[in-house]
């Protein structure tokens, strides 16, 4: 990663964080020891891919990051709270996740499933609150941008992918069949996918693109999804805990389907580098291929965590 790149992730990354700051709920009115479960998930830090992308999605397009920033923090909002789910005992039943011990290990089950809830609920008073301008348009492009999100979400999405997900893992059966390839690319396209496409149509749909460039920079995020996946299922097997921040080897230990199990680490590799060969054509379609977008589907392929 080059030095300037980096210091576009860091700037980015204290924007979005001191965003998300200020739109936690806090006590009196939010329960404290609520809030503190949510704040506890939301402030340990991660990558903050999805806002980021929210918020190039919309730079790309000559928008502005202030007309972004709602949906880029109600994306993390979401994220998280899957995050927090997924690592519960009825589901992966993680002991760790972005460095430290999951909130169900410090907090109970209860506080976080609904720390969970009420994450995924503020989104979308988040959303619901901006803008705030009496602005018209911008008013529109938001009401289209809580549907696009709540889609990418929601059950055709990333509870879809997770019901998908659970159900191969054996919950739902003593003997799981085996899934095909063409199965495997379903359930992550809805998992991981369907947010990270959303966090990016929804930035270039703030920033007041046409459907063409909305269009096209959606392509290429579905791209990006595709290549996080299979890096994020290949640093499973090749990394260390230190490193990735959660829990190593899990899915394999859990014969979970992967991308390396079905076709290869190196295989999978040269498969998310594929990824990103149709996501530069995807953006050089409507001109976009030089913007920052690029840049984020190259950190995801490279990252080690």
């Amino acid at each position: 990663m080059d030095s300037d790149f980096a210091a576009y992730l860091h700037a980015r990354r204290a924007d979005i964080d001191a965003a998300l700051r200020a739109a936690l709920p806090a006590a009196p009115e939010c329960p404290a020891v609520l809030a503190e479960a949510m704040q506890y998930s939301v402030t340990a830090g991660g990558k903050r891919l999805r806002p980021i992308l929210c918020l190039a999605s919309a730079e790309a397009v000559g928008g502005t990051q202030a007309a972004a920033m709602p949906a880029a923090c109600a994306i993390e909002l979401i994220h998280t709270y899957s995050l927090i789910h997924d690592d519960l005992p009825a589901m992966d039943n993680d002991t760790m996740r972005r460095g430290r011990p999951t909130l169900h290990v410090v907090a109970g089950e209860g506080f976080a499933i609904l720390a969970g809830d009420g994450l995924l609920t503020e989104a979308f008073a988040l959303l619901a609150g901006a803008p705030e301008s009496g602005d018209a348009a911008a008013s529109a492009r938001m009401l289209r941008v809580i549907g696009v999100i709540a889609h990418a979400a929601g059950p055709f999405g990333m509870v879809g992918g997770q019901a998908l997900d659970l159900a191969a893992g054996g919950a739902t059966t003593d003997r799981p069949a085996p899934m095909s390839a063409a199965a495997l690319r379903t359930m992550h396209a809805k998992k991981t996918g369907a947010l990270i496409r959303a966090s990016a149509a929804a930035g270039a749909i703030m920033g007041g693109a046409h459907d063409g460039a909305i269009g096209a920079i959606e392509t290429a995020a579905a791209e990006f999804g595709l290549a996080f996946q299979i890096i994020d299922d290949v640093l499973d097997v090749e990394g260390a805990p230190a490193t990735l921040g959660k829990t190593a080897g899990k899915d394999a230990k859990a014969g979970k389907p992967t991308y390396p199990a079905v076709y290869g680490v190196l295989a999978a590799r040269r498969m998310a580098a594929e990824c990103l060969g149709r996501a530069e054509r995807a953006l050089q379609s409507v001109h976009l291929a030089k913007s920052r977008l690029m840049d984020i589907g190259r950190w995801i392929v490279d990252r080690s965590h």
